[in-house]
């Protein structure tokens, strides 16, 4: 049976997530996050569910990835 989306993924806004530094000489469990998330060039941003999920994610590597925090007034993308 396919999976239902819960009320929190639903409901929940989204986040804009920016990778803004190279994880080179980062551990590789760093890297193995940041792709995880989506990204793959330098300078990247996706959008993704605003979960505690993906905001712990972000959180753990916070010297590579920064959230973008939209502007009052404005709307992100669907």
């Amino acid at each position: 049976m396919p999976r239902r989306g819960t009320n929190q993924e639903t409901t929940a806004g989204k986040i804009r997530i920016e990778y803004y530094r190279s994880f080179i000489a980062a551990p590789k469990t760093h890297k193995t996050i940041v792709r995880s998330l989506g990204l793959r060039k330098l300078n990247q941003v996706v959008e993704r569910p605003d979960t505690d999920s993906m905001r712990g994610a972000v959180a753990k590597v916070p010297h590579l990835l920064r959230i973008i925090e939209p502007r009052k007034g404005t709307k992100l993308s669907k």
